[in-house]
């Protein structure tokens, strides 16, 4: 299962990198958000949590 949400996750930080057309009046805010997602999740996971 966290596999998937980390899976899940990187795909989302990828798609949200302001290089591609549909994003890039967007900022650097959704991807700079899914982040900090993906690293608090990568943590959680170093210590088991998930």
């Amino acid at each position: 299962m966290s596999m998937i949400l980390l899976i899940v996750l990187v795909l989302l930080l990828i798609g949200a990198v302001p290089a591609w057309p549909y994003s890039r009046s967007w900022g650097y805010g959704p991807s700079g958000g899914l982040g900090v997602i993906l690293i608090i999740v990568i943590i959680l996971l170093l210590l088991g949590v998930l």
